[in-house]
């Protein structure tokens, strides 16, 4: 009777949490595609794109780029000492489209991350009106630059960043990156990210449109040069500064394919995790929790409840296993959701214990590589915090 009773309490509090932690999701304003009207001014937006290494999405993402139906754009690619095709491949659109200016990027000076000081050169020598930060896997619907800034004009944002559509295409993004993002979905809700009253805040850094006056107030990446999370900490700066922060839906005008495998996933996401949520530590512990909860706690809660079942536990065993099997139909169905909403197959929400136990270990990880002085690496250079 203890175990039915303990069982009982761990239900409510398990169906009550599933359903706190999924209504945080939703993403409010949509950025649709639209184009500029005649009538709308169309001031100089200047596109920057870091790139370290980026042969694999090199030529997709700044192709997509100049493809843009906005009128009055310039595209800048900062060349972050690569040592790959990147450089030879930005030379050969460059002898193509004037349009595009390709910087080589200078020394790493001691006190940056990388990507900070190469946004920073590329923001010296824009002439934009606007900043426009995209990272070098983010491919560009050719009215991603005419919606978002009629999206930042609509809802007078002078930072306005999207959540981009993700490309999940080997087993492993598809078992653990739906997690990550339900994660990040639940510690930074959008209403209270947008809410200028509300402290959170964070910004993608696949696409992020500052005003450059705004830009210059913060101090631009100068003054985040530091930081792994470069896309949060701009985000804390503007929003810290009293300027109006807008995070939205952009995944009908962008895409982004962050990772290919799971070495790159561990690499990339362990860099980020710790670093990112260091200010929010509760935020940390508690998505290791409910990570080791999905991965342990609930396959074990149903396997005992079904074994004592069979084993003539009785109305108490029966009563057990029900509830375990009830909180795990109520979890899937909102992974199901979740999955339909990242266009993977429904099927994949059965591997919820898999990704969750990936999740809590690069949680783990990242925490471990940070607190014991190791560094996390990325690009080829390892950062502490």
């Amino acid at each position: 009777m203890p175990y039915a009773i303990l069982s009982t309490a761990g239900a409510i509090l398990a169906l009550a949490l599933i359903r706190w932690i999924h209504s945080r999701v939703d993403i409010e304003p949509v950025v649709a595609p639209q184009t500029l009207p005649a009538s709308a001014p169309a001031p100089l937006i200047s596109i920057l794109v870091p790139a370290r290494n980026e042969a694999r999405n090199i030529h997709r993402c700044v192709t997509s780029l100049l493809a843009q139906s906005y009128p009055r754009f310039e595209l800048i690619v900062i060349d972050d000492h690569s040592d790959d095709e990147t450089g030879a491949i930005l030379a050969e659109i460059a002898a193509q489209h004037p349009r595009l200016r390709v910087i080589q990027g200078k020394p790493l000076p001691p006190g940056w991350a990388g990507k900070p000081h190469a946004l920073h050169q590329g923001a010296q020598a824009a002439r934009g009106e606007w900043l426009c930060f995209v990272d070098a896997d983010t491919f560009a619907h050719p009215d991603l630059i005419a919606s978002a800034y009629l999206a930042a004009r609509e809802h007078r944002a002078d930072l306005l960043t999207l959540l981009t559509d993700q490309e999940l295409g080997s087993f492993w993004e598809k078992v653990v990156l739906p997690l990550v993002f339900i994660g990040l979905s639940f510690g930074f809700p959008v209403a209270c990210v947008n809410d200028p009253d509300c402290p959170a805040a964070i910004a993608n850094g696949q696409f992020i449109l500052i005003r450059r006056p705004v830009y210059q107030a913060i101090g631009g990446h100068a003054a985040v040069r530091q930081r792994i999370d470069e896309d949060k900490a701009l985000a804390e700066a503007t929003k810290g500064a009293g300027y109006r922060l807008i995070l939205a839906d952009g995944r009908q005008v962008a895409r982004t394919r962050m990772y290919t495998s799971l070495a790159e996933m561990w690499e990339g996401w362990t860099k980020n995790i710790y670093l990112g949520l260091q200010d929010r530590l509760w935020l940390l512990g508690f998505g290791a929790t409910m990570a080791l909860a999905g991965a342990l706690a609930l396959p074990l809660w149903l396997l005992a409840g079904a074994s004592w079942l069979v084993g003539g536990g009785g109305s108490p065993a029966l009563a057990v296993t029900t509830e375990a099997a009830l909180v795990w139909a109520y979890l899937l169905f909102w992974r199901v959701q979740g999955a339909r909403s990242m266009r993977i197959h429904p099927a994949y929400a059965l591997t919820l214990p898999l990704g969750a136990a990936v999740f809590a270990a690069m949680m783990f990880a990242s925490t471990w590589k940070v607190l014991s002085g190791r560094g996390v690496t990325w690009k080829g250079r390892v950062y502490s915090a």
